[in-house]
């Protein structure tokens, strides 16, 4: 169909990226579609200090970097958001909202997360006027006011200290204890001595009070129940992420109950020939360099996947002979001397079948397809389809009879 590649990534940040960089220089044709700014949620850290080799650098610095590493190995990139997808075949099909449809063989899920929403009263209603998600991009518009900040992880303190830019007080509303905060030591540190931060402990935000615009919040304590006002001009939420993985709700990939996407070591979801990377997975830490080793795991996994469908679609599916699919390990002699004895006897009958040899150490994904789990294993295919397997013996008659 039009608008083929090999390998589609939905989404453009670190993971999305670095899959992206391997995807093109292993001469794949590779697209990203990407629904907002290249670099994702990295585009809106304003200061990144424990990324190998940068020592200090921001977020739309790096992801520059990685966009245009990317760009110089003939990467494709689209502006456009996934609404559907079907895995259901060979060739994976990805649909846009303006109705565009590619395809490719693999396709590498990238999409990240986004903020979660308390979905308190006043919250969506005054979203973009005076609530707010990011600082990096938002912070500048409250020079001189009184802001809050929801939350006490390591985003919610480094976010809130860099809005102490611009406003005049940052109150940080925690649900702990007085003292205690969920970010790491140096950001807590460096919160607590700095001047215009104040704390308010053991305590949640009900409502997000204004008409037009943010003119307060509604606090209330989680230990007397009491609940007061706070006049601010600006909401800052930072209390966690969600994947965003909604348009995948029907496709077949498996996810847990939070709509994340659990992998195997080579990132491959529960679908043959579909990878999730990044920030949308299941996985214990979400930081650049994480991300970065997923997309580039994936990236290799997906070749691999890629070189296997193509090889099987010449070998197998276009031959004009019955196939010999003999699964091997280049390990064990007794593997290799079955595989030198089924040559041997083909070659006696007229080489009535074609021999396609496949390392079960390399080529685990027809392993998995054809359930073998021991070498040396035969199945004999007639145009892709099995019609029976082999008894794989070292005596030579009873293979001969097999295959006469």
């Amino acid at each position: 169909m039009a608008n083929a590649y090999d390998l589609i990534i939905i989404g453009g940040g670190p993971a999305g990226l670095t899959a992206a960089i391997y995807g093109g220089r292993a001469k794949l044709k590779t697209l990203v579609i990407n629904k907002g700014t290249i670099g994702g949620l990295v585009d809106t850290t304003r200061e990144i200090v424990n990324y190998p080799g940068y020592i200090n650098t921001s977020g739309p610095e790096l992801m520059k970097d990685f966009h245009n590493h990317a760009l110089s190995f003939g990467v494709e990139f689209l502006k456009g958001e996934v609404v559907s997808v079907d895995f259901s075949q060979e060739e994976k099909v990805v649909k846009t909202k303006k109705g565009q449809e590619y395809s490719a063989k693999a396709v590498i899920i990238a999409c990240g997360s986004q903020p979660r929403l308390l979905n308190i009263p006043g919250e969506k209603r005054l979203r973009g006027s005076g609530v707010a998600y990011c600082a990096t991009c938002d912070a500048e518009f409250f020079e001189g006011e009184d802001v809050v900040v929801v939350g006490s992880g390591d985003q919610a303190i480094e976010e809130g200290m860099f809005i102490t830019k611009f406003a005049r007080k940052v109150t940080v509303i925690v649900l702990h204890d007085e003292g205690t905060l969920d970010c790491n030591k140096v950001s807590a540190e460096r919160a607590f001595k700095n001047e215009k931060i104040e704390f308010v402990w053991n305590s949640t935000v009900e409502e997000v009070l204004g008409e037009d615009n943010v003119e307060g919040v509604k606090i209330k304590n989680l230990k007397t129940g009491v609940s007061s006002e706070l006049t601010c001009q600006g909401v800052f939420f930072f209390v966690g992420m969600v994947p965003a993985t909604g348009y995948l709700k029907d496709s077949g990939i498996e996810m847990d109950k939070r709509g994340y996407i659990p992998v195997n070591d080579l990132m491959e979801t529960n679908l043959e020939g579909v990878y999730a990377v990044g920030d949308n997975r299941v996985k214990y830490l979400r930081q650049v360099v994480s991300s970065a080793g997923d997309g580039a795991t994936a990236a290799v996994a997906a070749e691999r996947y890629i070189e296997e469908v193509n090889s099987f679609n010449a070998d197998v599916l276009q031959s004009d002979k019955k196939v010999l699919l003999l699964f091997f390990n280049a390990l064990v002699n007794e593997s290799l001397e079955f595989s030198t004895l089924l040559e041997e006897l083909n070659s006696e009958i007229g080489d009535k079948y074609k021999i396609v040899k496949v390392d079960l150490a390399t080529k685990k994904n027809l392993a998995i397809k054809y359930d073998v789990k021991v070498a040396p294993a035969v199945v004999v295919l007639d145009h892709g389809k099995e019609i029976k397997r082999l008894e794989c013996t070292s005596d030579k008659e009873t293979i001969k009879a097999q295959i006469l």
